[in-house]
């Protein structure tokens, strides 16, 4: 059995940074997808970033390129999500996901992935 369990959200004033974490546990890996996705208030879960297996190919949504950065540890079975600069509008529940379809590339929608954490909020205020 999966679990992705996420980690380390909370509120901050723009400008600010926060590092998400999210522990995997129940499957190898080192050989799947690990993706980070938000969902904001009124909102459909959206793709953020995603990096494949060994970090070989990575994505990152527009609005978060520059600002947050996608990595994992595979010793540790976590991967975290670095945010800088953060705005207003990256308020949201922030969900990390594991994609063991074994493509070489990332792929960036939610049905896509097969298993999910619970979720944790980041909040970021003006």
């Amino acid at each position: 059995q999966v679990q992705l369990v996420e980690s380390g959200g909370g509120s901050v004033q723009a400008g600010g940074s926060l590092t998400l974490s999210c522990a995997a546990s129940g499957r190898t890996f080192t050989q799947y997808t690990m993706g980070w996705f938000r969902q904001a208030p009124g909102k459909e879960r959206e793709f953020v970033t995603a990096t494949t297996r060994y970090g070989g190919n990575t994505n990152y949504a527009d609005s978060v390129k520059g600002r947050f950065t996608i990595s994992r540890d595979n010793a540790k079975n976590t991967v975290y999500l670095h945010m800088i600069s953060l705005k207003p509008e990256d308020t949201a529940v922030y969900y990390c996901a594991l994609d063991i379809d074994g493509r070489p590339w990332v792929r960036t929608t939610p049905s896509e992935y097969d298993y999910w954490g619970q979720g944790t909020q980041v909040t970021v205020s003006s």
